[in-house]
This record gives structure tokens, C-alpha cells and sequence, in this order.
């Protein structure tokens, strides 16, 4: 009996070994961003110095992708490690703007069951793991966070909704109601972005003590624009849109590094991965956010609806102040994950996704990803190596090097007929492989993006916006 007990205290105590050395993860999402909206992006205009100090302890990206131009699709995408539009996951999916001839409205419009998440594939290697903020993949109960591999939960199932307390609850849809768990509707004390942090911080502090995954998934800086007054005067030479953006840009920041000020309290950086990205471009249109030197904004092909911030740190294995060139995209996170906390990317179902590990580690000097496809309707993109291939549903095709041409504005397709020809077969092969979307915005959206794509279409345009915020 004796020597049962020993044995298995020996074996409790080499678990929880083992356990420790399980990376605890954290993924800091922002909302809407622009690219050039952080210092370590080049802004001499937002004061972000705590996701400065993160770039310059870890790896930047300067290619860095997401698989949609929009909220709902890109989240869909980054939390299955999967083309989104494989489980017909191709639109936005946001009440009272879809087509009656949908397959599924309202809080029917959700991340299919079947679909395994970053949470889920990480509670099989031991970890605990909790969202904060806005969920956005589905309002109905049984797309609930809580349902989806996930511990914990504090935020809202919808898109978008206040950054203060909600007072009056008449006519408000479940899905802006901010949410303790499950169905225990509690607004904020304070301004949700600083809230979403208290919140990790707590989750820590109880966790410390084994492996742990946190989505914390600000809905900054999206609409609606509201900042406090006290953030909003730190950026007197601003006005209107651009301003509020500023404000809601340093209250992201602060929260952010409340979190990372936490870990190295407990002695939990080293060990801990940090990943810092938005979910698509800026839209200049709705919160003056910045994309340049990028052409274009949310919901279009150009770079600037596609390419964001990005920036990773593991102490533990990664050197700090690197710069990695290749492209990655978001769905590279839960492999890179999963294989991060023990797990064999080989088992992973289907994942379109990569371990990014190898690459930025150095020890694989290939390209991650030789292909990466993006597609809303008729409208897709082809991105082979440097060179891209923009399908329209209201104009001839477009071909770009990027490498060359970061703002997209020499189009290459006449030069290059047969480059163009065959990249157009390799997208439709891909397109083979596809569902039908599941839902469909009204006709007229797609009227809407490429009018918004025109209007930002140069750098030159964009510049000329911005004047009317500057108060000199």
C-alpha cells in the first residue's frame, strides 16, 4: 500500500512538472485597427508603448494575413486553423443585413458544431482556457463560447455594442448584453476595454499554477467610437473620428500591458507566448483608422483589407527584436499552438494552417505558405509567392508583385497573360474545394465594398481624408 502511494505522489508531482513546462498562451486580439495605428508600425500619431516594448522583445511580422477582410469569417478562420469557406463559414454574419435567401438568419448564423477550436484542441493537452470580449461566431446558445472548448467567458456574443455599461436594456438584442459565462448578463464596472483586462488578469492570478489559454478579443477599436474624456486629451491635435481612434488605440494599449506587467509579477513571461494581431484592415470610412503605405480597407482584396499587424514572444524560445518576412496568416496560430503545448500537428483535422515555430525559429529557412487564397463571392484573391492575383465581380482581373509594389498600383496582368492564366486556374481549383456559403449579406453590400475599396484605392486618397482631422 506503501508503495502504491509513493508511486503515485511520484506521478502527480512529474505531471504537474510536465504541466509547468506546458507555454501558457495568450492571444490579444484588437478590432477594426488600422496597420499603421502603432508606433511599432510607424505612427508618430498613437501612443502605444507597451505593444512597442512587445515587438521589440519578440517577432515582428511584415506580412502578416488574415483569411477574411471582415470580423465574423476572420475569427471563424483564426479559431479552426482552416479556410473558413471549407465549412461555408463565407460571410459576416451579422442580424437584419443578410438575404432572406440564406440557409441560416439571425442566431442561427454561428460556427458550425463540428468544427474543433483552438480551445478545444488545447483542453486534450491540459490546458484551461477563457475568452474575453467579443465573441462574434454565433448567438445562439449553442454556439456559446462555454460550448466551444472554452472555461471561462466575460463579453458578448455579438460584433459590436457600447464601451460603457448598457443602462437601459429595451430593445437590445442578447447578443450586445455583456455576458458572465453562461446567461449571466452583467454590464462592466468601467470602460469594456479595461474591463476585458482586469478580467484576464484575474484568470491568471487563479491560474498561474498550470498551463492556460487566453483570447482576449478587444473590441477595440471598433464602432461604436466612444472614449473617455481622459484618453481623449492626451491627442489635442486631433479632431472628430481620428481622434476618438487615438483614444481607444491607447486604451488597448494600456490594457494590453496590464497583462503583460502581470505576468512578469508572477514570474510567467518567460514561459508564456504572446501573440498580438487585429482581425482585418481598418476601415477608414467608419473609425479614421490608417492603413497606409497599404492600398485599401476592411472588406476589400487590397493589402490594406488583408494584411495586420502581427507580433509573437516566447522568451523561452524565441530571440527578441526579429523581423520575419514571409507571409503567415492567422490560422497558422492554432497549430502553432497545439504543437507549442505538446501536441502533434499530425492529428490535428485538416488544419490549412502551419506551426510557425520552425520557420521564425530559423531552423526551416522555406516560406511557410507558397499559396494563400482569400474569397467573398465573386471577388477572390490568388497570393502565390510574391505575386497576386485580385479577382473583381465589377472589373477585369488585377496582378500585382507585391514585393515590388507594396501599394498595388502598377497592375501587371497584360504584361504577364500567362502568369495570369494560370493563376486563375489554380484559384478556381481551389474554389473546387469549397462549401456554398451558409448565409449571404443583401445584394447591395457588395455594391458597398467596392465603392469603399475605390474611395481608399490610393494612397494619395487616403492622405487627403486624413487632413480633415488635424487641428494645426
Amino acid at each position: 500500500m506503501m508503495k502504491k502511494s509513493i508511486l503515485f505522489i511520484c506521478m502527480a508531482i512529474a505531471m504537474a512538472s510536465c504541466a509547468q513546462k506546458k507555454p501558457n498562451i495568450i492571444f490579444l486580439f484588437s478590432d477594426d485597427a488600422g496597420y499603421a495605428d502603432f508606433g511599432f508600425q510607424g505612427s508618430d500619431v498613437m501612443i502605444t508603448p507597451n505593444l512597442d516594448k512587445l515587438s521589440k522583445e519578440g517577432v515582428k511580422f511584415t506580412q502578416g494575413y488574415v483569411t477574411d477582410a471582415t470580423c465574423g469569417p476572420s475569427r471563424a478562420g483564426l479559431i479552426t486553423g482552416k479556410y473558413q469557406q471549407k465549412f461555408g463559414y463565407g460571410e459576416i454574419n451579422v442580424p437584419g443585413y443578410m438575404s432572406e435567401n440564406s440557409k441560416f438568419l439571425g442566431d442561427d448564423m454561428g460556427l458550425p458544431l463540428d468544427q474543433k477550436t483552438i480551445a478545444d484542441y488545447l483542453k486534450e493537452l491540459g490546458y484551461t482556457s477563457a475568452a474575453y470580449g467579443k465573441w462574434h461566431l454565433g448567438n445562439a446558445d449553442r454556439f456559446h463560447p462555454l460550448k466551444r472548448g472554452f472555461d471561462e467567458f466575460y463579453g458578448f456574443r455579438g460584433g459590436a455594442r457600447s464601451f460603457f455599461p448598457i443602462k437601459n436594456f429595451k430593445g437590445i438584442h442578447h447578443d450586445n448584453k455583456m455576458e458572465r459565462n453562461f446567461g449571466h448578463f452583467e454590464e462592466p464596472k468601467g470602460y469594456a476595454t479595461d474591463v476585458f483586462a482586469d478580467e484576464a488578469i484575474s484568470f491568471i492570478e487563479r491560474n498561474k499554477d498550470k498551463p492556460f489559454f487566453i483570447y482576449l478579443a478587444f473590441n477595440a477599436v471598433h464602432t461604436p467610437m466612444e472614449a473617455t474624456p481622459e484618453d481623449m486629451a492626451k491627442f489635442p491635435n486631433l479632431k472628430g473620428k481620428r481622434q476618438q481612434v487615438a483614444a481607444m488605440t491607447l486604451a488597448l494599449d494600456r490594457a494590453s500591458g496590464k497583462v503583460l506587467d502581470k505576468l512578469k509579477e508572477l514570474g510567467l513571461d518567460d514561459n508564456t507566448i504572446i501573440v498580438f494581431s487585429n482581425d482585418n484592415g481598418g476601415p477608414t470610412d467608419k473609425n479614421a483608422s490608417l492603413n497606409l503605405p497599404l492600398s485599401g480597407t476592411k472588406s476589400n482584396h487590397l493589402e490594406g483589407g488583408l494584411r495586420v499587424p502581427f507580433l509573437i514572444k516566447w522568451p523561452k524560445k524565441l530571440k527578441s527584436n526579429q523581423v520575419y518576412n514571409y507571409p503567415v496568416s492567422t490560422f497558422d496560430l492554432l497549430p502553432t499552438f497545439y504543437a507549442a503545448g505538446g501536441g502533434d500537428v499530425a492529428d490535428l483535422d485538416a488544419v490549412d494552417g502551419v506551426d510557425l515555430m520552425p520557420f521564425i525559429s530559423g531552423a526551416d529557412s522555406a516560406r511557410p505558405h507558397e499559396d494563400l487564397f482569400w474569397k467573398k463571392e465573386t471577388r477572390a484573391v490568388y497570393r502565390h509567392n510574391d505575386w497576386k492575383l485580385i479577382r473583381f465581380a465589377d472589373r477585369p482581373a488585377e496582378l500585382y508583385d507585391v514585393s515590388k509594389d507594396l501599394t498595388e498600383q502598377k497592375d501587371l496582368a497584360s504584361a504577364e497573360p500567362e502568369r495570369l492564366k494560370s493563376m486563375f486556374k489554380k484559384l478556381f481549383e481551389w474554389e473546387l474545394t469549397l462549401e456554398r456559403p451558409m448565409w449571404m449579406l443583401k445584394q447591395t453590400f457588395e455594391k458597398y465594398d467596392i465603392d469603399r475599396m475605390d474611395r481608399y484605392r490610393t494612397p494619395e486618397l487616403v492622405k487627403e481624408e486624413m487632413k480633415k482631422y488635424n487641428n494645426n
